[in-house]
């Protein structure tokens, strides 16, 4: 059967994508369409048709699955962010499970037996709405000329206006409104992608959950030069970055919470959000929040009394959801199997939040980040946590740990840092690099964590470990971002002994991560 653009079809989702996209079949043909939950039966019509399968757009569920529920957005098909709001959660942490142990399976290689063995339970969420601390909105104009902000749909820079968004802290409306209405008052312009003009190009807005602190930085499109701003307090400057700016600060003041507000410096042409060039204009420079260790072991997950407070700046990457880091950053410290003796190396450790966690239970750990503010918050986070037993490198981890290596081992040295105990990665989605990856196969530390934002490269490199000698011991899920198709897995690796055996089988199709035929993920 052939399908061709707008045809309309009956399927039943039977499966779903690694994308969150429902997956049905006729007459053998796939159709991949986006918003079907598995289970469904829907009428699609085909938007792109290949040889032997189609992407549909979603026309009308007939027959509702009994996982699908209402979603709490209105916007959710719309916007580009929530791929899952239409499944009940407890479906959704299955796809997740499923996700991890496909991309082992199909990218990795492994057996679907040795796989089972090992993978631990997903660590859900116990309310997987209005959690994330960290949300950066696009400011913009509609049809009418009306100033918006919101959320790009999906695939694209159109801004889908909305203020309420449902993962988002209850205070980001206030905030935006707050904006908002300044602007319309103001005249204040908001920025156009195409011609490069207007002022305000996004709001960022942290929180700190455990403190309830709040941070606000405008990033606007206008160079300055030679002037001093106000770090705190309300004041009026000539010299503003923003049209009447106190009239702003003073609202933003109001606010419970409201401890930090800034802007940020971004004239260039480009999708980057965020300039490197921060100004405050009120409050302080940071905010901070508090971080606990969980026992994993336990039902629930309680404290275990342990606990780090971090600061955190518009520029400082600190995970989005508070909650589920204290779940993974305590899975990740179980795996690591600390007595007090080991020596560790924390490769992408950022502002030092893993990295602190185990100089409390190891002997010296080592931390790389590639930007030079993060390993600033690092060291200034070991202060304040009174940990003296972390040392931090700037750099990529791909070129400081094998320089750190060579030099090492040309020279002979008995660092212990050399052949560390413990090796923990936590790298950006692309994954790690082949000479870090090398480097860490001959350092041969007794055990490898591998925290990982995205399954599929995770796959890949865990067959480059396992081939090098590594056997997995556990594979654990950790729901960092709920109602999205995105899940945080947490590993161990150890020194294979003589007596371990692996059975990888890998074939070339199965390499291609992109491949349409390799996306089912869900059953």
């Amino acid at each position: 059967m052939e399908f061709k653009k707008n045809d309309r079809v009956t399927v039943t989702i039977e499966d779903m994508g690694s994308d969150g996209e429902g997956i049905g079949k006729v007459d053998g043909f796939a159709l991949f369409i986006k918003d079907a939950v598995i289970g469904d039966q829907v009428e699609a019509k085909i938007i792109k048709s290949k040889k032997h399968y189609a992407y549909a757009r979603l026309e009308k569920v007939l027959q509702p699955s009994p996982f699908r529920v209402e979603p709490e957005c209105a916007y959710h098909r719309q916007c580009g962010g929530c791929q899952l709001q239409a499944l009940s959660y407890s479906e959704q942490l299955h796809f997740k499970e499923q996700k991890i142990r496909n991309h082992l399976i199909r990218i990795g290689g492994f057996d679907a037996e040795y796989i089972d063995e090992r993978m631990q339970s997903i660590v859900g969420m116990e309310e997987p709405f209005h959690y994330r601390n960290k949300a950066q909105y696009p400011i913009g104009t509609d049809r009418d000329g009306n100033v918006i902000t919101g959320f790009y749909a999906g695939r694209t820079h159109t801004i889908i206006a909305n203020t309420n968004c449902a993962l988002g802290a209850s205070e980001n409306q206030q905030i935006l409104e707050t904006i908002l209405s300044y602007m319309h008052k103001n005249k204040v312009t908001a920025y156009d992608e195409v011609t490069g003009k207007g002022l305000v190009r996004h709001v960022l807005i942290r929180k700190g959950f455990t403190s309830g602190q709040l941070m606000v930085c405008l990033v606007i499109n206008k160079k300055m030069t030679k002037m001093s701003y106000p770090t705190a307090g309300v004041q009026k400057n000539t010299n503003e970055f923003l049209p009447n700016q106190g009239e702003l600060l003073a609202t933003l003041a109001e606010i419970q919470g409201m401890t930090s507000v800034s802007v940020s410096i971004n004239t260039e042409k480009t999708n980057v959000i965020m300039g490197t060039e921060i100004h405050n204009l009120w409050g302080e420079s940071t905010i901070e929040d508090t971080i606990h260790v969980r026992d994993m072991q336990k039902e629930n997950y309680p404290y275990t009394g342990d606990a780090l407070t971090f600061k955190i700046s518009p520029l400082s990457f600190y995970q989005v959801n508070p909650v589920q880091t204290e779940k993974l950053y305590s899975l990740a410290l179980e795996y690591a199997g600390l007595t007090g003796k080991e020596t560790v190396w924390d490769l992408y450790c950022g502002i030092g939040t893993i990295s602190l966690f185990l100089a409390g239970k190891a002997k010296k750990v080592c931390g790389v980040e590639i930007i030079p503010q993060a390993i600033d918050d690092a060291r200034e986070n070991a202060k304040r946590n009174h940990i003296e037993n972390a040392e931090f490198f700037v750099g990529k981890a791909e070129e400081v740990l094998p320089e750190f290596y060579e030099k090492a081992t040309a020279e002979a040295s008995s660092d212990e840092m050399l052949h560390p105990d413990v090796i923990v990665v936590d790298p950006p989605r692309k994954g790690c690099d082949d000479a870090c990856l090398n480097t860490m196969l001959r350092m041969q530390p007794e055990r490898i964590v591998y925290v990982s934002c995205d399954s599929a490269t995770l796959a890949r490199d865990l067959k480059i470990l396992c081939d090098g000698g590594y056997e997995i011991r556990k594979v654990r899920g950790v729901d960092q971002f709920g109602m999205t198709v995105h899940v945080e897995t947490v590993v161990l690796l150890s020194q294979q002994k003589p007596d371990d055996y692996i059975n990888v089988t890998i074939e070339l199709d199965d390499m291609d991560i992109t491949s349409a035929e390799t996306k089912a993920s869900h059953r």
